[in-house]
């Protein structure tokens, strides 16, 4: 099995079905942030469940985050449509890192 196909069957396997969920997650906080040099993913693996915590610099929380929440739920909604292709149950929490350009 290579890191392109992937056997959806194998759940036990979290390492590549992981991939999918974190790539989506990057991509497109890295691509709402101002600052996607500061963007960290923290990756905690259970028996069938992942959590992802995303950390974004503090000046882009907002961004992230979004009114109401909107934005971060539906982060959170292609995050977990990436990861039912492999079969895995996905948390996403995200966090600021650093300090505020008006700090």
């Amino acid at each position: 099995m290579t890191d392109e196909t992937l056997d959806t069957d194998d759940a036990d396997d979290l390492d590549d079905e992981a991939t999918r969920a974190e790539e989506v997650l990057l991509y497109v906080i890295t691509q709402i942030v101002e600052d996607a040099g500061a963007v960290e993913l923290e990756i905690t693996e259970s028996d069938d469940k992942l959590s992802l915590l995303a950390r974004v610099a503090k000046d882009d929380m907002g961004r992230v985050i979004g009114k109401r929440g909107r934005v971060a739920h539906a982060i959170r909604t292609l995050v977990r449509a990436a990861a039912v292709k492999d079969g895995v149950e996905v948390e996403v929490d995200f966090d600021a890192v650093g300090e505020s350009a008006d700090d």
